[in-house]
């Protein structure tokens, strides 16, 4: 297949606008492991388990070119350990996956960031004790001072170095980075630590960006920049694929959905509709089939329903994916925890373990 067929409408002479492209993704009728118009990753019969559990059971999934696809799905899902397994931090059981039609079966990490295919993680890989700029240069590829050989001689290496620098300094500069150059990484709040990531990952020149879960943990002053920081990744000409559970940020930003529960994919599409497929509100609810995920008030009067119903969950330790504060109601204080701290604005997984920002547990 072209990797690059049908180039949409330039917005600028020789520039494909990819942010306009509405051409259709899906290359027939949508569903899950449907066909893409022009993929940039293609998984076929991947599979992961841990101690008897499936962990991932993927049949087939190909993840568009050019466009920002959300993975979601509850705790427990697989939705990490696919990740692990496309960027060779983990060896499936079985299956077969490509990147641009190059096969990934048992290539290192770094290989595969090399190759273009880079990720950020849930907890951030930042190398606390050096400083912002030195995690920069650490991203970058093609460095010969990285040779032993070659290391004794800065005339070898000295002139690359002076590159990668600039283009730290570039990226910095965009992610609103660069007056903490000279700061080591561990005195970077959190939100900024995510932004140095996932600037980190862009010295590579990328052309798929994995991102998961980039909003947890993050503070609500840095979420819009974060929102923009990815749009302007696809605006570049990058592929994104991103972990979310912010149903209402999927549905802002995300061309395309992928639906994971209990490691299988079980729904994908644009995201007015996954939102809606009864399939998506099983893997999360398990009942209620005619709410709409993505809205609201839909969510409100869900949680209203699930309060009078005897059966549910709702409130306990074991809640669904509805956040304690808004079954309380918008603008009441939800219940302290038992340690006396406040219930956090985030959604629970069906399986009963909650969104801290910390690792998921996808392989239990």
């Amino acid at each position: 297949m072209s990797k690059h067929s049908e180039e949409p409408t330039t917005a600028r002479a020789g520039e494909p606008d990819y942010m306009t492209d509405s051409r259709p993704i899906a290359a027939g009728e949508t569903g899950p492991g449907c066909k893409k118009r022009d993929p940039i990753v293609v998984a076929e019969n991947v599979t992961r388990s841990f101690g008897g559990i499936n962990a991932v059971d993927v049949d087939y999934l190909e993840i568009p070119r050019h466009k920002i696809t959300a993975l979601i799905g509850p705790n427990g899902a697989g939705k990490t350990t696919l990740f692990n397994l496309l960027t060779g931090f983990d060896t499936p059981n079985s299956g077969k996956w490509q990147f641009e039609g190059q096969s990934l079966a048992g290539v290192s990490p770094y290989k595969v960031a090399r190759m273009g295919m880079v990720r950020t993680f849930q907890l951030t890989k930042v190398m606390g004790k050096l400083t912002v700029m030195e995690n920069m240069r650490l991203g970058a590829s093609n460095q010969p001072g990285e040779s032993l050989a070659k290391a004794l001689f800065k005339g070898i290496w000295g002139g690359r170095e002076k590159q990668i620098t600039a283009e730290a300094d570039v990226l910095l500069e965009k992610f609103k980075l660069d007056a903490k150059k000279d700061d080591y990484a561990a005195s970077l709040s959190g939100g900024q630590r995510k932004l140095l990531e996932m600037a980190r990952s862009l010295m590579v020149r990328p052309k798929l960006v994995m991102l998961d879960e980039p909003m947890a943990g993050v503070n609500p002053a840095l979420t819009q920049s974060l929102l923009d920081h990815i749009k302007n990744l696809k605006a570049e000409g990058m592929t994104v694929l991103f972990v979310e559970h912010d149903m209402h940020m999927v549905r802002h930003i995300a061309d395309w959905v992928v639906v994971m529960a209990e490691g299988k994919v079980v729904a994908e599409g644009p995201p007015g509709e996954v939102m809606k497929n009864p399939a998506v509100i099983d893997a999360y609810l398990g009942a209620h089939h005619d709410v709409d995920l993505g809205d609201s008030e839909g969510i409100k009067e869900l949680a209203a329903e699930l309060v009078a119903d005897e059966e549910s969950i709702v409130g306990t330790e074991n809640a669904g994916i509805i956040a304690v504060d808004v079954v309380a109601g918008e603008g009441d204080n939800p219940a302290p925890t038992e340690d006396g701290r406040p219930q956090r604005d985030q959604p629970f997984g069906r399986h009963g373990s909650t969104e801290t920002g910390t690792t998921e547990k996808d392989s239990q």
